[in-house]
């Protein structure tokens, strides 16, 4: 019988999803589909929700613990699928076993575990990778390509809304819920990353739940830019937008509106005449704000399930062994601005930022050891 050479080039990774609750089923079924993978077991300490789930994607093998998992299955890779306080233990010994790992957000319960995953697979010469969804999202790829190309000219401040009623959380905030979704898209989107100077934030919780149901984040990204990420439980009404204000254009990422996703406004402070105002300190007869008043048009956007791109994206960086856009390091960022949200909110102050980027991240790997 003869074998594709596209077969012999690139054979099928071997994957194992870890967690048969909410969202391995996503993922079980988009590695079942791939033809990047094959599914070759589900492991999850209750056995009969992961035959369940087997059984929906292609009868791959069942497993009740991950001991069980990597002794009994040949596997290339690992995507954990569990509450965030276990990814650093079965991360570890996953990728102590060679395997790479992708996790679902957040990396960690905190920068320690996360940094040492980072460094574990670092030291395996594994891939580790977030599951930050949005950044395969047609939305977001068109975004980041949007700011690369310098479309909007320079970044002046950056609104977000995630605000639904939602399901409050058992074991963590609004801000460790919803605010990774964004905070993952701007490190995916900004060049250089998200890389803050401060951290703000406030929280209520109107309910008594013993948690921030409500808050509102501010990032000082340097330069006199300022992002705003108001993230809430309780809204009657469920929004999903961003707003890019730009020296040139503005852009809008309506994430509920399928007609028009995305919408660029050629309109906002001409600074360019505002600044000759200024400067102009013999005539104040002619200090007036000056606007642009341009063209609005909405870029034609792809259509295909993130998911299936994440997964895509993953055996690529394995194959070509290669950091994915999502790698430790970025989620590792992501993770950090979440625990300055948390001592802003226990100290009621601004905290200055530390981010582990690409170039410091061998000096805080020290601070770990």
């Amino acid at each position: 019988m003869s074998v594709a050479p596209e077969t012999l080039i690139h054979p099928a990774l071997r994957v194992a999803v870890i967690g048969a609750g909410y969202w391995g089923p996503n993922l079980a079924r988009n590695f079942a589909m791939s033809t990047d993978w094959e599914l070759v077991a589900i492991c999850d300490m209750d056995v009969e929700r992961a035959a369940a789930l087997a059984r929906k994607t292609g009868n791959p093998a069942v497993a009740g613990s991950l001991d069980e998992l990597l002794a009994s299955h040949e596997i290339d890779a690992v995507a954990i699928a569990t509450p965030a306080r276990t990814h650093h233990a079965i991360a570890m010994q996953a990728i102590a076993a060679g395997k790479h790992v992708v996790v679902e957000k957040p990396l960690a319960d905190n920068s320690v575990h996360g940094a040492e995953m980072v460094e574990a697979a670092k030291a395996a010469g594994t891939i580790l990778m977030a599951d930050h969804t949005y950044c395969y999202t047609p939305a977001v790829l068109k975004i980041r390509e949007l700011l690369a190309a310098g479309e909007l000219g320079e970044i002046l401040y950056i609104d977000s809304t995630r605000i639904n009623l939602g399901l409050v959380q058992p074991d963590v905030d609004v801000f460790w819920d919803l605010a990774p979704h964004d905070l993952s898209i701007l490190d995916f989107v900004l060049p250089g990353g998200l890389t803050p100077r401060s951290v703000t934030a406030q929280g209520a919780d109107p309910l008594g739940a013993g948690k921030a149901c409500v808050g509102y984040l501010g990032m000082d990204l340097g330069a006199g830019t300022l992002a705003h990420i108001n993230v809430n439980w309780l809204s009657p009404t469920k929004i999903r937008k961003m707003v890019f204000g730009g020296s040139s254009k503005t852009l809008v990422w309506d994430d509920l509106n399928p007609q028009q996703r995305l919408t660029l406004f050629d309109r906002g402070v001409d600074l360019e005449r505002q600044e000759m105002i200024r400067a102009d300190t013999e005539n104040r007869k002619g200090a007036t704000i000056s606007y642009r008043l341009g063209d609005t048009w909405s870029p034609a956007l792809s259509e295909f399930e993130p998911l299936g791109l994440m997964v895509s994206q993953f055996a690529a960086s394995i194959r070509g062994a290669r950091p994915a856009p999502t790698d430790g390091p970025s989620a590792l960022r992501v993770l950090k601005v979440l625990e300055d949200v948390d001592r802003a909110l226990a100290t009621g102050s601004a905290q200055r930022a530390e981010i582990f980027d690409k170039e410091n991240l061998d000096n805080a790997m020290e601070n770990v050891r």
